[in-house]
């Protein structure tokens, strides 16, 4: 199948998909989730393929929503491209979460917002140390979305996940490490023999006993996620119709410091 914003290969039992919109920093839309899509279902149906690497190509893992495509629906309808984008996200996250094969993050660069949730849906991640960690979505006039509460909550604490909630600090790949968000660090040259090495670590396991564990992992808390997903969903609905989201959207295409309301 022919992609247009990822890139899909395999090199025996792995296969590796990489967001592929650099000049966007792998902003997500509508496209490249279909995309995403098209690829895990791939990966799932293909015996061969045995692990499944996540990565982004350029200067960026995944910046979150593509907040050009945002622009379009600006003042008329701007919880429109809410709407469009947060389906197949959530699709994606739940195809990576029922992937009965191991999905590696090899993260790359920046990674924010939903392209945060994206990388803590996969099972492990390497990170490389020039890798930005940022919530993202407060600082804009949003919500946290495609299960972002759950997965910062469960692996950084609440307290983490209030700091990044609240003031929107940026991590480096250490600080994302200590807090329990990255399995390892490598330098940035050696980030994809690093996690091409694990990959085949994990393609030589016994990947039936893997989907097994995978399975009862995701029994635990995948209907926390369920239930996180809609609330989400609802929650940056709601925020992409104030005032304060239309401010933070002016300002970032404005490249200025918003100045929010509370309306």
């Amino acid at each position: 199948m022919p992609f247009k914003d990822i890139l899909f290969a395999q090199e025996g039992p792995v296969a590796t998909i990489t967001l592929n919109r650099p000049d966007n920093y792998n902003a997500l839309a509508p496209n490249i989730s279909s995309e995403m899509l098209a690829a895990l279902e791939m990966c799932r149906n293909e015996r061969e393929i045995r692990a499944v690497v996540l990565t982004g190509s350029g200067k960026a893992f995944c910046s979150g929503g593509d907040i050009k495509y945002f622009e379009q629906f600006a003042g008329s309808n701007p919880d429109e491209p809410v709407r469009r984008l947060l389906e197949p996200l959530h699709r994606v996250v739940m195809d990576i979460r029922q992937m009965p094969k191991p999905v590696l993050a090899a993260i790359n660069g920046a990674v924010g917002g939903a392209g945060m949730s994206l990388a803590l849906s996969c099972d492990l991640r390497i990170a490389s140390r020039q890798a930005k960690f940022k919530q993202a979505y407060t600082s804009l006039g949003l919500a946290p979305d495609v299960g972002w509460s759950l997965w910062v909550g469960l692996l950084a604490g609440f307290g983490k996940a209030s700091e990044m909630v609240f003031l929107d600090p940026v991590y480096d790949a250490e600080q994302a490490q200590g807090m329990g968000l990255v399995h390892r660090v490598v330098e940035q040259e050696e980030l994809m023999t690093a996690s091409g090495l694990m990959a085949e670590q994990l393609a030589r396991g016994a990947t039936q006993s893997f989907a097994i564990a995978k399975a009862g992992l995701n029994h635990a808390f995948l209907t926390l996620l369920e239930r996180q997903l809609e609330v989400e969903r609802q929650g940056v609905l709601n925020a992409s119709l104030t005032g304060d989201y239309q401010e933070g959207l002016e300002a970032f295409l404005a490249k200025r410091k918003p100045s929010f309301k509370g309306c």
